[in-house]
C-alpha cells in the first residue's frame, strides 16, 4: 500500500505545532527560547521538503525533554526550626552533629527572609562519612521532609562513566540527559535535597571524569551554570541543597573534599542501638505486620543478644533483619496458635533469633 505522502506532511506539522505550543508555555531563558525556535523552524523546513530522517525523532525528543525541565520552579522552604528538629528526631537517634548544622541553616534561611534580605544564602554541602549502616543516606530524606523538599537521589556505586551525570550529546542515537537533569524533570522543581549516594564507590576508571563533575555541581561558582550535554544550556542549580555519603574518603578527589563539609558518622554503641530498635525499627515491623504494639513484648534481658547476633556491627541492618525475623515467627504464632501476644524471653529467644 502506497503512503500518501501529503497526508503523512500533514500529521507531521500537526506534531510540530503542538510540540511549539507546549514549548511557548513553558517559562524558559530568552537565549534558550530562541534556540528551541530554531530547532522548530528546522524541522518545519525539513517536513515541507519531504525529508523524514531520524533528526525528527532526536529534535523532538530534545524538545520534549527541555519542556520538563524546571528552568525557574521551586519549592518554598517550611523554615520551622522546631518542625524542623522534631522531623529529624522522629527518625534518627543521635546525629546531633548534622541535625544542629541543618537547624543553624533554616534558622539563617528564616531570619534573612524574616528581615527581608534578598540576596541568596546557600545552603551547606555536607558529606557524611561513616560505616555502613549508620544512617546516612536516610537522613537526605529526613531532611527534604524537614524543608518540604524534594529528593533527588543518585546512586554512584560502580557509576562508570562522567556521562551517567552529565548526560550525552543528542546527536548521539538514544541519548538522554544525565541523572542530575533527569531527576530534577521527575520532580518538577530545580532546588530539590540532590543525594550523591556512596561517592567513593565509583568505578576506578572513571573517578578523575566522574570527581570532575562532582566539583562543577558542588562549586558555588559553577553550579549555577550546570551545562548537562544533552540539554545543551545551562541550568541554574545553586538554589539546590547537595549531600554526599561515603564509607571512606580515600578514593574522594581533594578538590570535591575542599568543597564539602565533611561530618564523621561516629558508630552505634550497644545502647543507642538498643534505643534505637525500640524507639524506631520495632514500632514500624509491627505495623508493617498488622501487629499492634503489646503483641510482641521483648524482655529487657534479651536486648543485647539481638543487638550482637554476630558480634559488634557498627550499623543497625543486621539489628534490622533479626528483628524482622522475629515479627515475622510471632506473627506466624498469633495467627496459627491464636495466641493474644507473644513474649520473647531469654529460655525463648533461641526460636526468634537467627542461628548461625
Amino acid at each position: 500500500m502506497t503512503k500518501n505522502i501529503p497526508d503523512f506532511q500533514q500529521v507531521l506539522q500537526t506534531e510540530i505545532d503542538q510540540l511549539k505550543a507546549k514549548t511557548q508555555a513553558v517559562a524558559m531563558p530568552a537565549a534558550m527560547q530562541e534556540k528551541v525556535n530554531k530547532e522548530i523552524l528546522a524541522l518545519e523546513r525539513s517536513v515541507e521538503l519531504g525529508n523524514y530522517d531520524e533528526k525528527y525523532e532526536k529534535v523532538s525528543k530534545w524538545l520534549d525533554w527541555v519542556t520538563r525541565v524546571p528552568w525557574e520552579k521551586e519549592s518554598d522552604d517550611v523554615l520551622d526550626v522546631k518542625h524542623a528538629a522534631e522531623v529529624f528526631n522522629k527518625h534518627h537517634y543521635g546525629m546531633q552533629q548534622v541535625k544542629d548544622r541543618f537547624l543553624e541553616y533554616i534558622s539563617v534561611l528564616k531570619l534573612r527572609k524574616t528581615q527581608g534580605v534578598a540576596t541568596d544564602f546557600r545552603a551547606p554541602s555536607l558529606l557524611l562519612v561513616g560505616l555502613v549502616g549508620t544512617g546516612k543516606t536516610t537522613f537526605a530524606a529526613s531532611l527534604a521532609d524537614a524543608l518540604g523538599r524534594k529528593l533527588v537521589r543518585i546512586p554512584f556505586g560502580g557509576m562508570g562513566s562522567a556521562r551517567e551525570l552529565r548526560g550525552e550529546s543528542r546527536l548521539v542515537l538514544d541519548a538522554e540527559p544525565g541523572r542530575v537533569i533527569k531527576g530534577i524533570c521527575e520532580m518538577g522543581v530545580r532546588n530539590p535535597v540532590i543525594l550523591f549516594d556512596e561517592i567513593d564507590r565509583v568505578a576506578k576508571e572513571a573517578n578523575r571524569d566522574i570527581m570532575g563533575v562532582l566539583v562543577e555541581l558542588l562549586d558555588p561558582a559553577q553550579n549555577h551554570a550546570f551545562r548537562d550535554n544533552y540539554i545543551d544550556y545551562p541550568v541554574d542549580l545553586s538554589h539546590a541543597i547537595f549531600l554526599a555519603t561515603a564509607n571512606n574518603t580515600r578514593d574522594i578527589a581533594t578538590a570535591v573534599l575542599d568543597r564539602m563539609e565533611k561530618i564523621s558518622m561516629p558508630s552505634y554503641t550497644d545502647h543507642e542501638k538498643i534505643v534505637i530498635a525500640q524507639k524506631y525499627i520495632l514500632p514500624k515491623l509491627l505495623k508493617a505486620a498488622g501487629l499492634k504494639a503489646g503483641q510482641l513484648i521483648i524482655q529487657d534481658p534479651v536486648w543485647p543478644a539481638i543487638t550482637r547476633p554476630l558480634g559488634f556491627d557498627a550499623g543497625i541492618r543486621t539489628l534490622q533483619r533479626t528483628l524482622e525475623g522475629a515479627v515475622r515467627k510471632a506473627a506466624r504464632i498469633i495467627v496459627e496458635k491464636g495466641y493474644p501476644n507473644v513474649v520473647i524471653t531469654m529460655e525463648n529467644k533461641d526460636i526468634f533469633l537467627p542461628r548461625y
